[in-house]
């Protein structure tokens, strides 16, 4: 089997996509062969600016039918990829739009949403981000870990403080992620995950998608995808085989202001963190370049059974166990 052939014919899943909703996005998932991702609707907002969200994100579904589908278990990935279609899974980058209502969380499961980071960098009613001072997981927010157990949305730890994360980790019944993190082993960074946090929850059964933000790559802008694929290596080796991803954080298609938005807390309020310069590493610019990855792991020696968990089946397995189908 060629590297194209491969990618092709195996289950393509990205952890994490916050990028620009339109036709042109869709059109260039089918390009990259995407079998499903993890699209963001929720970041800074509440309840009802992320159901607004939601109603958009559904009317552009509809329209583009012909190229996605929705995604609600993993059945629906199977069907995508018969269908030749990318499925949507809904996710928030924060649990700020449950509020202080435990029963929204049921609610947003029947709208669609499969993920949920607990915090975005700084804290909320849940707990902590990674960008100030980290008081751990809330009493309110052991009450949301337990209720997103039981209606099987899956908890997300990426941009959540290292105290934070190693509660929701134990108090969890269900495997979680760091739906797309990088390893401070190649970069010291706010937002990336020491081995240890690494090992810690690849030890309590949880997941690990790797992202190819540059700016938290060891070479930062001049990042290729090789770069991209020595920092999957990277991970695997701590965490093993079978509980890792892909998490790109593609932001394809956002602007300046954008960026203002997410790198101030609330989206207005104190500026957290400067990314500098936004440009994804060579070879995966776009995510209509996703095969170039594949055959990128395959030319760092990685064998095909384990380039297929790579790129999708590992994400599979976690989904249908925090899922329940």
């Amino acid at each position: 089997m060629t590297p194209r052939e491969l990618h092709d014919d195996a289950i393509v899943i990205d952890g994490l996509i916050i990028a620009k909703w339109n036709r042109e996005l869709l059109e260039d998932m089918r390009r990259g062969g995407l079998t499903a991702a993890n699209c963001t609707v929720s970041v800074w907002e509440g309840f009802q600016a992320t159901v607004d969200n939601i109603v958009r994100s559904n009317q552009l579904m509809a329209e583009c039918s012909d190229l996605v589908r929705p995604v609600r278990t993993t059945a629906d990935i199977t069907r995508a990829k018969e269908e030749g279609k990318t499925g949507i899974i809904y996710g928030f980058q924060n649990a700020h739009a449950f509020e202080d209502q435990i029963g929204y969380v049921e609610i947003f499961k029947q709208l669609g949403v499969g993920i949920v980071q607990m915090c975005y960098n700084t804290q909320n009613l849940v707990g902590t981000g990674c960008y100030e001072r980290d008081g751990g997981l809330s009493g309110f927010g052991r009450e949301i870990v337990a209720e997103m157990n039981r209606v099987g949305i899956m908890c997300d730890l990426s941009h959540v403080g290292a105290q934070t994360s190693e509660e929701v980790i134990l108090e969890s019944s269900k495997p979680v992620c760091y739906s797309h993190c990088l390893p401070s082993g190649l970069k010291e960074h706010p937002r990336n995950k020491s081995d240890a946090e690494l090992k810690f929850i690849a030890d309590h059964g949880g997941f690990v998608g790797v992202t190819m933000f540059t700016p938290f790559l060891r070479a930062g802008v001049d990042a290729t995808v090789d770069d991209y694929v020595e920092a999957i290596e990277y991970v695997m080796n701590i965490v093993g085989e079978d509980a890792i991803g892909i998490g790109t954080d593609f932001t394809q298609g956002h602007g300046h202001e954008f960026f203002e938005w997410l790198t101030h807390d609330k989206g207005y309020a104190r500026r957290l963190t400067r990314f500098g310069e936004i440009i994804n590493p060579e070879g995966i610019r776009t995510i209509g370049e996703f095969p170039n990855l594949t055959e990128a792991l395959l030319r760092r020696g990685f064998s095909e059974p384990v380039v297929r968990k790579i790129m999708g089946e590992n994400w599979v397995r976690v989904l249908k166990d925090v899922w329940g189908a």
